[in-house]
């Protein structure tokens, strides 16, 4: 696994790219600054909304975003979501197959309290998996690629840790948002979360179903020689620092990843 302690330097992201990070999950912003003309990309966790607003406004000026994009929607990504939208009336956008889970019709399944140890792990039960209720607010991605607001960006279906799973790309400096297609800090482990030691992992363990589809989902983003990356959880990288990780977790992903008795059987 490649590690890098905390005593790197944090790489220098493109101008118009920055994250915030709410607690245990970031969020992502996308607009150069003093434009007044930027994009949110998840809401992070509940209690934050005033926090993620000022940041906003402090960066681009008063101006509402053009829209909110979710990578998905568990409650570490959208928490903050409805009090946001108190402030902006603005559109939400998601992947067709995460709306359910948006519109009040499907609580995400129960999480997984066995997968590999940790106290975020042992807590996951007693973390928020219910709908939002956001009717007509929240709009399905273009079937295209496109994002609504963002040309130069495609979105990138990443499913295995929720059905409609998205990663955010774009190709003139491969920057990506990554959302929780994979991470950069060990999200199972409180220790880790706390002291934001970078390394790449896969998806959280306790909430990621389906393993095979997740595999396929990092093997895809790396396929994409990503130079920037900005995760759901933990700090950005960049480089070959970024790139050599997450070759190795492609290449290792069912012992990097996946619970030990959740792994394939070995043929």
């Amino acid at each position: 696994m490649l590690r890098s302690r905390r005593m790197i330097a944090m790489p220098q992201l493109p101008e118009d790219l920055t994250l915030k990070r709410t607690l245990i999950a970031n969020i992502a912003m996308i607009g150069k600054p003093g434009s007044g003309e930027w994009t949110l990309v998840d809401a992070g966790i509940a209690g934050f909304a005033r926090a993620i607003a000022d940041a906003a406004e402090e960066r681009f000026g008063a101006a509402a975003p053009k829209a909110i994009v979710l990578t998905h929607a568990h409650f570490d990504h959208v928490g903050s979501l409805e009090k946001l939208l108190e402030l902006w009336d603005v559109p939400v956008y998601a992947h067709e197959q995460e709306l359910p889970y948006l519109q009040g019709e499907r609580n995400y399944p129960p999480p997984d309290a066995d997968a590999g140890g940790g106290l975020m792990t042992l807590l996951s039960p007693l973390y928020p998996r219910e709908a939002l209720q956001l009717g007509g607010k929240v709009k399905p991605l273009p079937e295209d690629g496109s994002v609504p607001g963002l040309p130069e960006w495609k979105w990138i279906g990443t499913p295995g840790h929720t059905p409609g799973h998205v990663s955010l790309f774009r190709e003139r400096d491969r920057a990506l948002i990554a959302g929780d297609a994979f991470i950069t800090v060990k999200q199972e482990s409180a220790w880790a979360v706390l002291v934001q030691e970078q390394e790449i992992h896969g998806p959280p363990m306790y909430f990621t179903p389906d393993w095979a589809t997740a595999k396929a989902s990092v093997r895809r983003l790396e396929a994409l020689r990503p130079e920037f990356a900005l995760a759901g959880h933990g700090a950005p990288m960049d480089g070959e620092r970024l790139r050599a990780g997450l070759a190795e977790l492609a290449e290792r992903f069912d012992e990097m990843a996946v619970p030990p008795d959740r792994r394939p059987a070995q043929r």
